[in-house]
């Protein structure tokens, strides 16, 4: 568990910021854009938590901000370094879980019969900003890919979790009395 002891280094004040391993590269690096997206996922969980979900959401949701700081830490290492530092890895356990989680979740809301607007309580609402952010997260992680080798397991877990998320929010509109409002083609 690493101890922080100081908040501010001024190392970073010339552009560049140190990935697991001690390598420095630019701050707007594409592997720094990715954990920095999966970072502002997190963020945005917490708001959602934070504005009231329903308690199985909570924790499910506190259990998933756990895993993006292993996803964070997953990105932030480059994968010849993985060999010599033990760092948190996204593993497939992780993706099984949020199939899971899907499918159970799924069995109570049911099959969409349209298009869904974001929306509804402010939980389910800041749940579909969050799917909106992982879907970002996950076009990060699959430029990035094109450039170096990241985790085999990054994308298919922000893939999992944007689906996990949407039904999530439908879940917490559900649960809350809420209904779906769908989208209106003719409109």
């Amino acid at each position: 568990m690493p101890r922080l002891t100081r908040i501010y280094t001024g190392k970073g004040d010339d552009g560049e910021t140190a990935l697991v391993g001690g390598r420095r590269v630019a701050k707007d690096s594409p592997r720094v854009a990715a954990y920095g997206s999966v970072d502002e996922l997190n963020s945005h969980l917490g708001l959602a938590i934070s504005l009231g979900v329903l308690p199985e959401l909570e924790s499910m949701l506190k259990t998933i901000q756990n895993t993006l700081f292993h996803l964070g830490a997953d990105l932030a290492t480059l994968e010849e370094d993985k060999k010599k530092i033990s760092i948190p890895q996204i593993e497939r356990r992780h993706v099984e879980t949020l199939e899971q989680l899907i499918d159970r979740l799924n069995e109570t809301v049911g099959p969409l019969e349209n298009f869904v607007l974001p929306g509804g309580s402010p939980g389910a609402a800041a749940l579909h900003i969050a799917r909106t952010i992982c879907r970002r997260a996950e076009r990060d992680c699959v430029k990035l890919s094109r450039q170096e080798r990241i985790g085999p397991l990054v994308v298919p877990y922000l893939n999992r979790l944007a689906d996990a998320l949407f039904v999530m929010a439908r879940f917490e509109n559900r649960g809350g009395g809420r209904s779906e409002v769908y989208w209106n083609s003719r409109a």
